[in-house]
């Protein structure tokens, strides 16, 4: 059974960093645009000892999923700094809510982007977003939230490896991502819509 997913609103005057609409970071110069991510990697990096912080964190993932709808965009930003940093989020983050949103930027990103280089470390996040789901199988709203990324990562490297855009050995593929979501999809999970 496939759940839509709640629309993500987040506000622009509690957001640490500018809230640029995706137009203006389309037109930013390259310094800019670059200045930009590092204050958005500095604040997913913060601590999130006090609510404000994890409140601060996980207004920016709303901004950010905000942000990944848009083909340009989400290229950008799965190819810059932030990619690492969500991937790291996903390991590291207190919160729940905090990764359950690092996982759908990482999903809408994944769905979104029309290029990928070959040093975006995809495999990393796969097996990262794996062993997740492995060790909280018994959770049914968490996977609800990861095994969406998940696949659209899996879609991701199927269409560039179809294509003949890159090696087979550039982004390998773990097989126990296979065997989860092989076992997933037999225990009937709802998966969100993304």
């Amino acid at each position: 059974q496939i759940m839509k997913q709640v629309p993500v609103r987040f506000d622009s005057k509690t957001l640490h960093i500018p809230a640029y609409s995706a137009e203006k970071l389309s037109s930013m110069a390259d310094m800019d645009w670059n200045n930009f991510v590092k204050r958005v990697c500095s604040v997913l990096d913060a601590s999130e000892k006090s609510t404000g912080a994890a409140r601060s964190k996980l207004n920016l993932l709303y901004y950010l999923c905000t942000l990944a709808v848009h083909k340009e965009i989400a290229s950008r930003l799965i190819s810059s700094q932030l990619f690492p940093v969500l991937i790291q989020q996903l390991r590291a983050a207190a919160n729940w809510d905090i990764r359950a949103n690092v996982a759908r930027v990482i999903g809408l990103l994944a769905l979104h982007t029309s290029e990928l280089g070959e040093n975006v470390p995809v495999s990393e996040a796969i097996t990262l977003l794996t062993e997740v789901i492995r060790e909280n199988f018994r959770n049914s709203k968490l996977k609800q939230c990861l095994l969406p990324a998940l696949g659209e990562l899996l879609y991701l490297i199927a269409r560039k490896e179809e294509k003949g855009e890159h090696r087979r050995e550039c982004w390998a593929v773990p097989s126990a991502a296979y065997t989860v979501l092989m076992r997933c999809l037999r225990e009937g999970v709802r998966l969100f819509h993304g």
